[in-house]
């Protein structure tokens, strides 16, 4: 698959570097000269230039790119950039970080595919979000955090928490919630965790254990 990627950041980068080594056509819009230099030196076709800009994207073969992912700290960037990638028949990613409005989440989530938040979720959400996969099927996402999927059991100390709000031992955090018998997906922020849900977490592998007792209440 052929994807342009938008933001040659923190997100931009990790999601480029796995979709690359899945075998995946990348090509990425980066306008800051150092950000532009390094990702040609990690091998990647790179069109320096705005990503707002539709000729811009233009060159980056938005035409027969399969998705697009507005990846930026710039919510105006990433929202151009995808509503772009639209007209021209692409899959939309768009990233967007936790502290907007619920309002303005929902306004800029009925126009993409999908909406990738906060930043933490980083290159598992931006590449499986990009891929249109099952948030069930994650593995191998990042070098160094494992990935678990773990059901809320009656009594849980999250249930009736926004998944946003729960907070996980060590640099745990939750990536993907799905309700009782249905897949997960990113959490909307106001999406509260009921007894019978799933919930994805990342977490150091020797920290599984205590994330696990945690949702669990200990037991």
């Amino acid at each position: 698959m052929k994807f342009v990627i938008v933001g040659y950041g923190r997100v931009g980068t990790r999601t480029a570097r796995i979709l690359q080594s899945e075998g995946h056509d990348v090509v990425i819009v980066e306008w800051e000269p150092e950000k532009v230099d390094r990702a040609r030196d990690d091998g990647f076709t790179v069109v320096a230039g705005d990503g707002s800009e539709e000729s811009v994207l233009e060159e980056a073969g938005i035409d027969t790119a399969d998705a697009i992912g507005g990846l930026t700290g710039d919510l105006n960037t990433n929202f151009t950039a995808c509503m772009i990638g639209k007209e021209h028949g692409c899959r939309t990613v768009l990233r967007i970080d936790a502290d907007y409005r619920e309002e303005i989440y929902e306004k800029y989530a009925a126009d993409v595919d999908e909406i990738i938040y906060p930043e933490r979720l980083g290159a598992a959400g931006a590449k499986t979000a990009l891929l249109g996969g099952d948030f069930n099927v994650l593995a191998d996402l990042t070098e160094r955090l494992s990935i678990a999927s773990v059901e809320v059991p009656e009594g849980s100390p999250v249930i009736g928490k926004r998944v946003v709000e729960v907070e996980l031992p060590g640099d745990a955090h939750i990536y993907a919630h799905g309700s009782s018998h249905e897949p997960m997906t990113i959490p909307l922020p106001q999406t509260v965790i009921e007894a019978g849900d799933s919930v994805a977490v990342m977490a150091a592998p020797d920290g599984l254990d205590d994330v696990r007792a945690s949702l669990k209440g200990g037991t």
